[in-house]
């Protein structure tokens, strides 16, 4: 008998969490699982409805975000109005889906611990255990109620927790039960391609290093780093073109864009790192793709990913760019071994530190047999971590623990790790 899921999910737009709950939800042995979801409406909903078998679909989600980035602090504590906001549709959410499901769900699994609190309210009024997912570096710190009543929420109502991978797993509490399950990523270009995309990829020059950056065109992702990395790179005569595929992350006009900017809450980044480039004479060198569903397409084309995220953590970049042999630039401080190993699958680099960032993107510009020799290694990582059948077949192993009430992790199948010397 299939197991009927609650999906809680807070964000509208289609992004790395949204597309990595996809990924797993449909590698899934077919019949093992009936999903149901409360999420937001966006374009994330086409995706949630090809594997659905029924949506809740609302305009917001009260969120509590101690993430280590989005955590509240200064302006940001502006941001709890809009929880606020959002509250009435959280209800009328949670009291459409028991009215709809009471009866037919038997487990709640919130897709961020963000949303933790109306995934709280589903698990009591739903009467089904839950599952908490973390994606997110979160916020450590000892004498923060937030970070107390955070674990405290974990630790009393999730009947088990999913991280990501180690690096998240490092920013959790010890003493709670934590299951490790990687993200996940089919590669596959799309069937028809997109002409315009094409003819970029196309007029690439031949031999230069081509460097992809993959993500929101945010100052958090370390774009302008990149700019400023590449121009030094360029000065020192190397060739070096950088694809930057993705755009601002939602677009702001008006009073709301120029108050939002002037509290520090949005930032029209696309249109300063586009000035950036131009003031650094490097229009011959650094493209802009947008946004784009054919993103297999860029891996294959590229020779190195750069990651220089203010996060201190791999982003799905990294593994995705992996899979097609393509090893990564990422500003990490304490890389873990299941997704990067610095000097065999990559390069790690500090935060926001130009000059390294610089200095890798000429050693990958110079040791080309280097950055093959490491997109190879990096294929052989992706593959033992980040394939969605066997990352299907551990959530599921899961679920099913959960509902038989035992609290021992689920691990995956011992295999040895091909980089282990």
């Amino acid at each position: 008998m299939a197991i009927r899921v609650l999906y809680v999910d807070g964000v509208g737009p289609f992004g790395g969490a949204s597309r990595s709950l996809f990924e797993a939800l449909r590698a899934l042995p077919e019949g093992s699982v009936e999903k149901y979801f409360l999420a937001v409406e966006g374009t994330v909903m086409p995706y949630y409805r090809q594997v659905a078998r029924d949506v809740v679909a609302m305009p917001g989600l009260t969120r509590f975000d101690n993430s280590r980035y989005g955590y509240y602090r200064g302006a940001r504590w502006l941001v709890v109005l809009r929880e606020v906001a959002h509250l009435p549709w959280t209800l009328i959410g949670l009291w459409t889906a028991r009215r709809r499901w009471r009866h037919a769900i038997d487990l709640v699994h919130v897709n961020e611990v963000t949303e933790i609190l109306p995934a709280v309210f589903a698990k009591k009024l739903l009467r089904a255990p839950l599952v908490v997912h973390v994606r997110s570096l979160q916020r450590v710190d000892e004498g923060s109620w937030r970070c107390r009543f955070m674990t405290w929420l974990l630790g009393r109502y999730a009947d088990a927790i999913i991280s990501i991978d180690e690096n998240v797993r490092s920013t959790l509490p010890r003493d709670l039960t934590v299951d490790v399950i990687h993200n996940s990523f089919t590669p596959r270009v799309a069937a028809k391609p997109d002409p315009a995309l094409l003819s970029k990829l196309e007029s690439l020059r031949p031999g230069s290093l081509k460097v992809g950056f993959v993500g929101n065109l945010h100052r958090s992702k370390g774009v302008f780093e990149l700019v400023e990395a590449t121009k030094l790179a360029r000065n020192a005569n190397r060739d070096i073109e950088v694809l930057m595929v993705g755009g601002a992350t939602r677009p702001e006009r008006g009073l709301r864009a120029w108050l939002l900017k002037r509290l520090g809450l949005w930032q029209d980044a696309q249109a300063d790192v586009s000035a950036a480039v131009e003031a650094s004479g490097l229009g011959d060198a650094i493209h802009f793709l947008g946004h784009t569903p054919d993103i297999q397409r860029i891996y294959e084309r590229i020779d190195v990913l750069c990651f220089p995220s203010h996060f201190d953590a791999p982003g799905r970049p990294v593994f995705e760019a992996a899979f097609s042999s393509v090893p990564s630039i990422v500003a990490v401080t304490n890389p873990r071994r299941d997704t990067l190993v610095p000097g065999e699958t990559g390069l790690a680099v500090p935060g926001k530190d130009v000059r390294a960032l610089a200095d890798a993107l000429m050693y990958c510009a110079d040791q080309r047999e280097e950055v093959r020799r490491m997109g190879a290694n990096a294929r052989e990582l992706a593959r033992r971590n980040f394939v969605p059948q066997s990352n299907a077949a551990v959530l599921l192993a899961l679920y099913q623990r959960v509902l038989s009430g035992s609290r021992v992790c689920v691990a995956k199948s011992a295999v040895a790790d091909p980089l282990e010397p």
